[in-house]
């Protein structure tokens, strides 16, 4: 048996993420995609990487310098100097390959379109300059504040993500002196966050032309600086670390220390420094030693803050060049069921978002604000968006004399100061607002409904792995489930006693709930599993989820495979697991979907020898989800949906080969084939599916499904296909 504590035998979960990113850009190379949503997804990697530098690397720089205690190793061996070179590395291939994606391929291709993107000076086009220095005058230039850097003028802090213009200045020769400084000056000028980033000049021709603010500026700066030319104009971006740091347990009141720190995200240490490509060495020694930065963590780009492309798509009303509109399906038992209580008592009702509409969710919870017979309402709350309909519900159920209870998670990253509002919004309101577990974040999606009914209480349960957020809801693929069942129901009122109270977990009839005894539990089923395999029975593990980082995770998959258990694993982002190895993991097998939807649902699936379960969650494999936050998994004990999930949902991911991506063990990813025959995408058969639900008629046997829509039989033929060439393929080799 393998050494499993050996670091070769696992992937870094920081280049992994890296990895991830770098699927999300590849889709902007795909012909297939529509132009301006290959444009976004150029935006959404830029976005990403943002956030990877103010969290990830940000913490990897502390703990070199001994700010987060001694340097450790991570699990693949690797300290923090070694692996922060490493990152070094690939973010200098993203930039690159987000230069190239876009001036080489996507910026040519819309101006063919008539959508150009203009990035530099403008002095080859001088049907520009009147239209432009017209809104300049108007509409920019009194916003702008120029800042000199001298000794009477500090160096300006510089907000998070914030666009600037350094500037290197010479004094006239016969100006009108008002200091006595010689040689070069520099100054800044900040871009105004509160103008658009691109300005949209219209033509006679009809073509839509977006110019940089930062273009516009930098043509002008000399306005700004009388007696002085300028010799160079760089645009340059900050990104700062951005994690919070407090010890909640020593704080006197979480809220108001939460809001303090909020206050000090925008000052954290500069963590990287972006210069348009074209910038000095002069300029890029000089801003390194007022910003406190090597030049180690100094990239270059021609263009900027990428994700600011994402408003220009917003902009741009041109449906022959996005995604066709896509509006979710109505589920049919809640559609036609005035009231959604009847519906849900009657039995189960799994919605599959977006491709089955978030509206049912916001429905019943405005059903329970307005149901006279509705007493009471428990609610937890991570990401809730900036309008929320059901955190009115909840304010509105207050007004009408209902017991109201909502577990606000405050630490949820970038969305505190949110989240603050809606917590002050509904003490406002007489909601008793609590903020869970000290130490550990809420993650669970739970919203629970006791109702009056006859002689007694009966309850209603929304149960997810995704947010209570409409808006993402119809961006993310995840699932809700509705229920009255007795005993998920009571384990769900015994959870909520545990988040607001004082106690430990009680034992549950079918809930998993981290920190208590997910770990434990999750490890067990895959126990369960090798003992199957040993036993001569067939034994296999479906887990699609985000991210697979936990090192006591991955060695009991690695057990199990060496067990001879079949594991597929779907996952979005990290993965740590080496699949593929001979004696190891060559049982183990690695996909992931990147589509036009962020895939965001967390699904189980345990053999266990004919008597099959298969679990939701809102937690990853991560230990911060199994250790350090309050996560819920559920089973689907309904068999009508348990079937839908294996044999339509599961099986058509497992089969797609068109958004899809595998692992090898050599930690790279390569973009599956799709068939000549019948190509498949998971997302554009839900798409279908969602449309033509009535069509599909499932059994309920758990061994067979009838299937009358062809999209599901594609897809169905094309798993079968997967899984014959799977048996002909030798195993993987790895050299070691």
């Amino acid at each position: 048996m393998s050494d499993l504590s050996d670091p070769s035998l696992y992937l870094n979960r920081e280049l992994s993420w890296l990895d991830f990113n770098a699927r999300v850009l590849a889709t902007a190379e795909r012909a297939d995609v529509p132009l301006l949503e290959r444009l976004r997804f150029v935006a959404i990697a830029s976005s990403n990487l943002d956030e990877f530098y103010m969290v990830r690397v940000a913490n990897i720089i502390a703990r070199i310098h001994g700010r987060l205690g001694p340097p450790e190793e991570s699990a693949d061996g690797r300290g923090p100097r070694d692996l922060f070179e490493a990152i070094g590395q690939k973010t200098t291939e993203t930039s690159r390959r987000i230069a190239e994606i876009l001036f080489a391929q996507l910026l040519p291709q819309l101006a063919a379109e008539g959508v150009e993107v203009l990035t530099n000076p403008l002095s080859s086009r001088p049907e520009l300059e009147a239209p432009i220095h017209d809104h300049y005058l108007r509409e920019v230039h009194p916003v702008l504040t120029p800042i000199a850097v001298d000794p009477t003028h500090p160096f300006p802090h510089l907000r998070n993500r914030s666009l600037n213009i350094a500037l290197r200045l010479e004094a006239a020769p016969n100006r009108s002196r008002l200091d006595e400084a010689e040689g070069p000056l520099l100054a800044i000028v900040q871009v105004p966050a509160v103008l658009s980033r691109f300005l949209r000049v219209s033509l006679p021709d009809g073509r839509a032309t977006f110019v940089g603010l930062e273009v516009v500026i930098a043509m002008r700066a000399s306005e700004l600086f009388p007696g002085h030319r300028v010799v160079e104009a760089c645009p340059f971006r900050v990104t700062r670390a951005a994690e919070l740091d407090y010890e909640e347990d020593e704080a006197e009141n979480l809220l108001t220390t939460i809001q303090q720190m909020l206050r000090r995200r925008d000052r954290g240490a500069a963590v990287r420094l972006e210069l348009q490509a074209s910038g000095s060495a002069e300029i890029t020694s000089t801003l390194c030693a007022l910003l406190n930065v090597e030049e180690r963590h100094v990239h270059r780009a021609p263009l900027l803050a990428a994700n600011d492309l994402a408003k220009i798509y917003e902009a741009l009303d041109r449906p022959d060049l996005k995604d066709r509109p896509f509006v979710p399906a109505t589920v049919q038992r809640l559609r036609f069921q005035r009231d959604p209580f009847r519906a849900i008592a009657e039995r189960d009702v799994l919605i599959h978002h977006p491709y089955e509409s978030y509206q049912h969710i916001v429905d019943f919870a405005d059903a329970a604000a307005d149901d006279p017979s509705v007493v009471a309402i428990k609610q937890t709350l991570y990401r809730t968006g900036g309008s929320s309909p059901i955190v009115r519900a909840l304010a509105r159920a207050v007004q009408n004399g209902k017991q109201v209870t909502a577990l606000v998670e405050l630490k949820a990253r970038f969305d505190e100061a949110a989240n603050i509002k809606w917590a002050q919004e509904l003490e406002k309101a007489g909601v008793h607002v609590v903020y869970g577990l000290i130490g550990f974040k809420t993650h669970a999606k739970l919203l629970l409904v006791i109702r009056r009914e006859g002689d007694g209480l009966k309850r209603y349960l929304h149960i997810a792995t995704g947010n209570y957020n409409p808006s993402t809801a119809r961006a993310y693929t995840d699932f809700s489930l509705l229920t009255a069942n007795e005993d998920l129901t009571r384990d769900a009122m015994l959870l909520f006693n545990v988040l607001t109270g004082y106690g430990d977990l009680p034992p549950m009839s079918h809930l998993v709930v981290a920190p208590f005894d997910m770990r434990a539990r999750v490890l067990g089923f895959i126990e369960r599993e090798i003992g199957h395999a040993q036993a001569g029975r067939e034994a296999k593990i479906i887990a699609k989820m985000n991210a697979l980082v936990d090192p006591a995770m991955i060695k009991a998959l690695y057990r199990a495979s060496q067990a001879g258990v079949r594991v597929d694993l779907i996952i979005r982002g990290i993965c740590c697991l080496r699949p593929g190895i001979p004696g190891l993991s060559e049982n183990i097998h690695v996909r992931s979907i990147i589509g036009r939807f962020l895939e965001h649902a967390r699904v189980y699936y345990w053999h266990n020898g004919g008597k099959s379960e298969l679990r939701m969650s809102s937690a990853d494999w991560m230990p911060r989800n199994l250790d350090r936050r309050v996560e819920v998994g559920f089973p689907i004990l309904s068999a009508e949906l348990f079937d839908r999930v294996l044999q339509e949902i599961l099986a058509t991911e497992l089969a797609d080969d068109m958004g899809s991506w595998s692992l090898g063990s050599d930690g790279r990813w390569t973009p599956s084939l799709p068939s000549l025959e019948s190509p498949v995408s998971a997302q554009q058969v839900f798409m279908g599916l969602a449309k033509t639900r009535g069509a599909l008629s499932v059994r309920t046997d758990r061994s067979t499904v009838a299937i009358g829509n062809p999209l599901l039989r594609v897809a169905a033929e094309a798993q079968a296909r997967r899984l014959e060439s799977k048996k002909s393929q030798p195993p993987e080799r790895r050299d070691r």
